[in-house]
């Protein structure tokens, strides 16, 4: 009998813990974007990029992935929504990039120098897809097989 009332207590010691963790994650998961503009991106490849990624200028979070779409040239669509008072200038470039090697995709921005920002439902034309490695490797190993 004393053995169960002592599982009991670890066990739910063990919940309350793991609680603890499950709300500590949620809430420092990253500050929530509810307010801006939305820009138009288009990306040959965006593997590992959806809905809630991040969209970074210089290592900083400005704002979020908001939809993906597939359009009629088979590129995707990728509507993102920055702060509002962070201003892009109209010639800056978008990029899918990792943080770090194996880590999270997202959105860099790099930004321009022209003095024009863009607004509400501008495009970002210059961008640049993921790197996949093993698009790569398969290109190595065929190239490799030719000779």
């Amino acid at each position: 009998m004393k053995g169960n009332v002592l599982e009991a207590i670890i066990g739910g010691v063990v919940l309350i813990v793991a609680s603890f963790f499950m709300y500590f994650a949620y809430t420092s998961s990253g500050e929530k974007v509810k307010q801006g503009y939305v820009l138009l991106t288009r990306f040959e490849d965006v593997s590992g990029i959806m809905v809630g990624s991040d969209v970074k200028l210089n290592g900083i979070k400005i704002g979020m992935v908001k939809s993906l779409l597939l359009d009629e040239n088979y590129q995707a669509n990728v509507n993102i929504l920055i702060k509002e008072e962070v201003k892009i200038p109209v010639d800056s470039a978008a990029h899918v990039s990792t943080e770090g090697l194996m880590g999270n995709k997202f959105i860099s921005i790099v930004p321009g120098f022209k003095e024009e920002k863009l607004k509400e439902g501008d495009e970002i034309e210059v961008t640049r897809s993921a790197v996949n490695l093993e698009r790569l490797i398969d290109k190595f190993l065929i190239g490799m097989g030719k000779k």
